[in-house]
């Protein structure tokens, strides 16, 4: 029998705004203090509803899990960098995923409580090993390129770069209070967002980037080693 295709949107309407709720729930209060019965007060919706679509609590974490590492990966893929010479490809793709996670706050709380427990949930989403490597694949790519014309140094993988663009737009959204508090600078302000934006692109272009070689003058007179080279 052939599902209506009014139903059918009205479903995936439905599925969405649990999915939207949900998300600010368990972030807002992590697996263990939010309630499916709020979920439910905050939508169009019933508890019954919403087991309907995801069958248990649990079940919907993991789907908010799932789209929300899905979100990112999107947005990665959507980047067109391919025509743009390595630097400035590398300082795109950093520039996009602060970026992300700004606009995404929940996304950096869920991985926060995730962290805390331990990857207990997320260590059941096997799918996520696949639609995280895209991700490498694209800064590989970028670092290949950089390589072949001497603009790359050569011992700095994509899982390197990625971990240093991650932590440092991470703890813009996860530290933004904490750091605020301490420092007196708000990150979310937007006259700092702009200069944080930058200096990711820029802090990771001048790590990954063959150094220029130092003067004598520099040096005392005496040459420095060149370091590792592109070939």
């Amino acid at each position: 029998m052939t599902v209506p295709e009014t139903r059918r949107r009205d479903a995936e309407r439905t599925r969405t705004e649990l999915l939207d709720v949900a998300t600010a729930a368990f972030a807002e209060a992590g697996f263990s203090g939010t309630r499916v019965d709020e979920i439910a007060a905050r939508t169009r919706t019933t508890k019954r509803m919403i087991y309907y679509h995801f069958g248990s609590k649990e079940e919907l974490y993991l789907a908010v899990l799932e789209r929300a590492y899905r979100s990112i990966r999107t947005a990665e893929q959507a980047l067109d960098v391919g025509t743009l010479a390595p630097v400035q490809a590398l300082h795109r793709i950093a520039e996009s995923t602060y970026d992300h996670h700004v606009a995404h706050s929940d996304f950096i709380r869920l991985v926060s409580i995730e962290n805390i427990h331990r990857g207990a949930f997320i260590r059941r989403l096997d799918a996520l090993r696949t639609l995280n490597r895209p991700a490498l694949t694209l800064l590989d790519r970028v670092l290949t390129r950089g390589r072949a014309d001497g603009s790359f140094r050569t011992d700095v993988d994509a899982l390197d770069v990625h971990l240093v663009i991650s932590s440092y737009c991470f703890f813009q959204v996860a530290n933004q209070y904490t750091f605020g508090y301490l420092f007196g600078r708000d990150l979310s302000a937007p006259e700092h967002r702009d200069r944080s934006r930058e200096l990711i692109g820029d802090v990771v272009v001048a790590w990954v980037g063959i150094p220029a070689r130092p003067t004598r003058a520099q040096t005392g007179g005496e040459r420095m080693p060149r370091g590792d080279r592109a070939a």
